[in-house]
């Protein structure tokens, strides 16, 4: 064994997993919610408490930064890290909730993150906040990072970003609306970073439990919007000039375990028949598109996304058109 001759400690790795578990305690972290900070799925941090050796390095530095155990630069990263502290945000606020509140987003959320990069405007923050509603989508439903204009909704400023959470627990705040689906909290900086985290929509109806079925159309629908989101806040940040604005996107669902594919939001669609139960309980997409892109070629870049999702249960080989046919659709919806 070769000798230790610059004194390096060893890694003690039951050690450190003791103290994660410490930290996430500490914070009072579920252990789902450790989860989803990280983006790993249940049975690995499962797997990380009981402190098995079988995870990859990626996804136990994943764990580990969640509750501050790994040092990392901050300028690698950026959006990780702007993502990180908006789900440690969020979660500080729904600490203040029931555990069965549905703004804890109990059976499962989708989060969607962009950043856009490229040579864009230096905007006050103020001045950010009327630009964000210039970018506002509405086209089948309630509109990605909308901006409240009533005071007890409006965003605010915190750390520096604009942050807009509507909680279902106000009493004194008269909102028609308390589901999940309707529990939105997003994060928006003025560099072109951008989070929002919000709860299902089929979890609020009467007609099936929470938690039993993940809808067909809505992700097309949802991820739609929010590239078109994305497009035109980077119309509205892009400096006079020819170079693009490019969009790094990501979806992330959790809660689909126990969920089954099934046709609600549009009865009629014809998906290749509805799927099974789902065999994964996460799903992490991602795509990087040219906004000059997004409102000719929408459906091209979903339709790789929304084609891993549904493999996950058990339906595989959608076409392309199917897909254009519900982006054409949303793109022609205004409400």
């Amino acid at each position: 064994m070769p000798q230790n001759s610059r004194m390096i400690s060893s890694l003690n790795w039951q050690t450190l997993v003791a103290e994660a578990l410490r930290r996430r305690k500490e914070e009072r972290l579920t252990q789902r919610q450790h989860a989803a900070l990280a983006s790993v799925s249940i049975p690995t941090i499962v797997a990380f408490d009981r402190g098995e050796q079988t995870l990859s390095l990626s996804k136990a530095f994943d764990i580990l930064r969640v509750v501050g155990l790994v040092e990392e630069p901050p300028e690698n990263g950026a959006q990780e890290i702007f993502v990180r502290d908006a789900l440690a945000r969020w979660n500080k606020l729904i600490s203040k909730l029931p555990l069965d509140s549905p703004g804890r987003f109990p059976f499962g959320s989708y989060r969607i993150d962009y950043a856009l990069e490229g040579d864009l405007k230096e905007v006050e923050l103020h001045k950010f906040q009327e630009i964000l509603t210039k970018a506002k989508v509405r086209n089948t439903g309630w509109p990605m990072f909308w901006v409240p204009t009533r005071q007890e909704l409006a965003p605010y400023e915190f750390d520096g970003v604009l942050e807009c959470w509507l909680s279902p627990e106000e009493v004194n705040i008269n909102r028609n609306f308390r589901d999940a689906a309707h529990c939105d909290f997003w994060r928006a900086s003025p560099n072109g970073r951008m989070f929002l985290i919000r709860g299902y929509q089929e979890d609020g109806q009467e007609t099936f439990a929470p938690g039993k079925i993940f809808d067909t159309t809505l992700p097309v629908w949802r991820i739609g919007e929010a590239l078109i989101h994305a497009a035109q806040l980077g119309a509205l940040l892009k400096q006079n000039g020819i170079e693009e604005i490019m969009i790094k996107f990501r979806v992330h669902y959790t809660g689909l375990a126990g969920r089954v594919l099934k046709a609600w939001a549009n009865p009629l669609v014809d998906l290749l028949g509805e799927g099974s139960g789902a065999r994964s309980d996460e799903a992490l997409l991602e795509t990087t598109v040219r906004s000059s892109e997004v409102e000719n070629n929408l459906a091209a870049h979903i339709y790789p996304m929304v084609s891993s999702l549904y493999e996950r249960f058990g339906v595989s080989g959608i076409s392309l058109d199917w897909v254009a046919a519900e982006t054409t659709r949303l793109q022609r919806s205004k409400i």
